[in-house]
């Protein structure tokens, strides 16, 4: 479901993943680095991993990945990650196992996330989007002994 929108659009970026394969997540990493230079780190890794899960399961579940999106708006601090396949069959939060490799990818967007969702289209495609917050310390989990 899409989130409405409130107020003008943040500026955003694409990138054409027609025809390519899993090694090209190195690209979109370095350009999604690129891109949001003014997210702090702690919290640009975040988006790194949900971006990389995003189109990792349209690589592999999605017929392949069409193209990725990310849009950025800097207070408060978030980034829309967007990321068009060729399946209308949704993405699923597995439950992780120990006993069987992968099905992790939705479970880490769902912890990462603020919201997730599905937006399909008319020709059968989709987009599975994701908006990850980049303010304070609620943004990114906290270890230290200190932080309540």
């Amino acid at each position: 479901m899409p989130e409405p929108s409130t107020g003008p659009a943040p500026p955003s970026w694409s990138m054409d993943l027609r025809g390519t394969t899993a090694p090209a997540l190195a690209e979109l990493r370095r350009w999604a680095s690129r891109t949001l230079a003014r997210v702090d780190d702690a919290h640009l890794g975040d988006v790194l991993l949900v971006a990389t899960e995003l189109v990792t399961n349209a690589y592999d579940h999605g017929q392949g990945p069409l193209q990725v999106r990310m849009s950025h708006t800097p207070n408060p601090c978030w980034v829309r990650i967007e990321v068009d396949d060729h399946c209308p069959d949704h993405p699923e939060v597995a439950t992780p196992s120990l006993e069987r490799p992968g099905g992790r990818g939705m479970h880490i967007v769902d912890k990462l996330a603020h919201a997730w969702g599905v937006s399909e289209h008319p020709d059968g495609t989709k987009t599975v989007w994701a908006k990850v917050s980049c303010d304070g310390v609620d943004a990114i989990p906290c270890a230290a002994p200190t932080c309540s």
